[in-house]
């Protein structure tokens, strides 16, 4: 049987690494791979990279520094969206909750299709503008 490669995490590049990772490492509920955590001390953040584990320490994303990185303009194409990520969460009242922390931890609404019968979503930008939606996916057993 042949073997295929496992993705290993999705990088995304931001202008401010920190600010980007405790944005997902909060909405998410992730934590730093050892060693990354912010400074207490008072000393200065130089994060150029980032690993976001999840609770059994498999990798979910990496923030990368690019200081000359231009966040995407979505749903205009002049700077085009190049990927966004998907969130499920089971109920509607879900969806309200992490919409609402989203913007809490400095989201921004795109587009809203909250009523949406078939599949209720917002897509919301984070901050460094990379699009990501929160959408309904009932949990199948």
């Amino acid at each position: 049987m042949p073997r295929y490669p496992v993705l290993l995490h999705t990088a995304i590049d931001a202008r401010d690494c920190r600010g980007l990772g405790e944005f997902y490492r909060q909405l998410l509920g992730l934590r730093y791979r050892d060693g990354e955590q912010p400074p207490t001390d008072g000393s200065p953040d130089d994060a150029d990279w980032l690993v976001l584990l999840d609770d059994d320490g498999h990798r979910v994303l990496t923030i990368q520094q690019k200081l000359d990185t231009t966040p995407p303009t979505w749903p205009s194409e002049q700077v085009p969206m190049q990927m966004h990520m998907d969130f499920a969460v089971p109920t509607v009242e879900e969806l309200e909750r992490h919409r609402a922390r989203a913007l809490a931890l400095g989201a921004r609404l795109l587009h809203e299709r909250s009523q949406d019968e078939g599949e209720p979503l917002y897509v919301l930008a984070d901050p460094a503008g990379h699009p990501f939606c929160l959408l309904v996916r009932p949990v199948s057993g």
